[in-house]
């Protein structure tokens, strides 16, 4: 399924119907046996009601020679089966194509979010403080506001300080991140290419949602309706030309005027609404999460009434080119009425001039034969009513299409990449990382975390603002670690200083946090998100600011014991970094590395014998 999302990654050109189409099937990884049964109900239910509309045309005409009753209790019967048939196989077929389209729309979310999740897209070109008007870029660190660096567009946050430093990724703690080996500090870092990682919020919010749910709606609204169409027009072609060739080449005619001239204008009027408001909706996304997301900040900054604007002002744009395309919608709509017309009528005439048995042509036709050559018609072009539809919908389904060749397109390049300064990542290492506030000891963390390339295997990345969820103190630990058990919580707890706390609650580790990190004081986040760190199987421990919010005693009495490998913390065969700002100056760090203003590094090694 990966592969489908990087054949399309290739190209970011929008391609022919044949090969979209090829390409959306291997995105969605239809199962050709299921669009089949979907089809094959389809042309059940419409062909009830074709043979529902000559069976009841036959009846209406013999009945009005009063016959025998019993020479109508089999079409009378009949017709009864058929009304009931066409409901029940109408009603299944909507199961099969929306289960088919159900697990399509599973399918390519999934692949798009595993493509992601192996995509360089954690470096992000634009972002909400270059909005606000900050104007440094992530990793230089001179000035602007704090940033977060978001996985697949989650929130940024402008921070304290004003200096800015990558935040956020890894917000669940527990994450994934760096093996033994090395580890690089950044010398220089600056943006990198790549249409993804221009991507705002929005952008990205519409191709992982809407776009998705564009593409499994050509299952429902494109394939089915299309091949039912075709075998259900040739149905009621054939049927009439059992009765009158002229009448049926008529219909025919009328049929394809109906199935391709009102698609056509359908689909030139949703290209262009697509094309004339995609821009504005993804603008009015973006700028309205934005709002949403930042509305204390741009209140400040006193862009809050210009966002507001700009979000309406693109949400009008895209209604008056929805209007400026309802042209072309208008005459589709109109299209198939007047094939309808056009068919019924030229039946019409053709019946009445063969019309007999007494009359019109020699051998000319019966009553009956000529109410199914006007009646036939209104039923065919039910199937054929559907493709204006369908081709608005695949016009939105290859835009949308086009949209998401993006997601994996556009690694990132090598210019503008960090230049790394080795550092050893020994086993049983203990790494501080100082610096002043906004020198990007963040970034350097997230660095050898792998966020900005490759994650890697053995390492939990504790980002300070990871999220505590509303569940209970267990499964808040159970994050990091899935068997965590009862016990191993309640050392880790009490490892980190919650022990009082911890025998304070009635159901112990049981107790629900609810609404999250609301339900505790910074400072007990702060040591509940350092024990999921602990209890995580990684090998390597990156720890953010993980005193933050606790009393300057209690911060470096936790921050001895993290650096310090004899503590019993943390098992000695792991390696522990840690940014802070309180560096106790007793600790038994092995490596002290200094991120100064300016993005400059400077590493101080510390002898083994001077921790005794």
């Amino acid at each position: 399924m990966v592969s489908a999302v990087r054949t399309v990654g290739r190209d970011p050109e929008r391609g022919t119907l044949v090969r979209d189409l090829r390409e959306m099937w291997q995105l969605l990884a239809l199962s050709p046996w299921r669009v089949v049964v979907a089809v094959a109900w389809g042309v059940a239910a419409l062909g009830s009601g074709l043979a529902l509309a000559a069976l009841a045309a036959w009846l209406i005409a013999r009945a009005w020679q009063m016959p025998p009753v019993l020479y109508l209790s089999v079409a009378v019967t009949s017709v009864r089966a058929l009304g009931i048939s066409r409901g029940l196989c109408r009603y299944l077929e909507r199961l099969a194509s929306h289960d088919v389209a159900l697990r399509a729309m599973t399918s390519a979310r999934t692949t798009v979010y595993r493509t992601l999740a192996h995509s360089d897209i954690w470096w992000w070109r634009t972002t909400s403080a270059d909005r606000f008007g900050a104007t440094s870029a992530v990793g230089h660190s001179k000035a602007g506001a704090d940033r977060e660096a978001r996985r697949l567009g989650g929130s940024s946050a402008v921070g304290r300080g004003g200096a800015g430093a990558v935040r956020g990724a890894g917000r669940f703690g527990g994450g994934s991140a760096v093996g033994r080996g090395e580890a690089g500090v950044v010398r220089e870092t600056g943006p990198r290419g790549g249409d993804l990682r221009e991507l705002r919020r929005g952008d990205l919010l519409v191709r992982i949602g809407r776009d998705i749910d564009d593409l499994g709606a050509v299952v429902v609204r494109v394939l089915v309706p299309v091949a039912v169409a075709v075998v259900l027009s040739l149905a009621a072609v054939m049927l009439i030309a059992f009765i009158s060739v002229p009448a049926a080449v008529i219909l025919a005619v009328a049929l394809a005027v109906s199935g391709m001239l009102a698609p056509w204008l359908s689909s030139l009027a949703a290209r262009e609404a697509d094309e004339a408001n995609q821009a504005d909706r993804a603008e009015f996304t973006a700028e309205a999460l934005t709002v949403l997301d930042h509305a204390p900040e741009l209140r400040v900054a006193g862009k809050l009434d210009t966002a507001l604007a700009k979000a309406d002002a693109a949400t009008g744009r895209a209604v008056r080119a929805e209007d400026t395309a309802a042209a072309h919608s208008a005459w589709a709509a109109a299209a198939t009425p007047l094939s309808i017309g056009v068919s019924a009528l030229g039946a019409l005439l053709v019946g009445i001039a063969a019309y007999g048995p007494t009359g019109g042509l020699p051998g000319g036709m019966t009553p009956m034969a000529l109410t199914i050559l006007v009646l036939v018609p209104l039923s065919a072009f039910e199937a054929v009513g559907a493709l204006p539809a369908a081709a608005t919908t695949l016009t939105t389904s290859r835009a949308a299409l086009h949209r998401l060749r993006t997601a994996e397109s556009g690694r990132a390049t090598e210019s503008g990449a960090p230049e790394i300064e080795r550092i050893p990542l020994r086993e049983g290492r203990r790494i501080a990382v100082v610096g002043p506030s906004g020198a990007g000891k963040t970034t350097l963390l997230m660095t050898w975390a792998g966020l900005f390339d490759t994650p890697r295997d053995g390492v939990t990345f504790f980002a300070e603002d990871a999220h505590l969820f509303s569940t209970s103190i267990l499964e808040n630990l159970r994050v990091a670690r899935g068997d965590l058990t009862t016990e191993e919580a309640e050392d880790a707890l009490r490892a980190v200083g919650l022990g009082p706390w911890l025998d304070s609650l009635a159901e112990g580790v049981h107790t629900a946090l609810t609404g999250g990190a609301a339900a505790v004081s910074g400072g007990q986040r702060r040591r509940i998100l350092l024990a999921r760190a602990l209890v995580a199987p990684a090998h390597t421990l990156l720890l953010d600011e993980p005193t933050e919010h606790l009393a300057a005693a209690e911060g470096e009495t936790l921050l001895r014991a993290l650096l310090d490998e004899n503590s019993g913390l943390v098992d000695p065969d792991r390696t522990v970094v840690v940014v802070t700002h309180q560096l106790p100056a007793d600790h038994r760090a092995d490596t002290i590395v200094t991120v100064d203003g300016s993005g400059g590094t400077s590493t101080d090694e510390r002898p083994a014998q001077d921790h005794n």
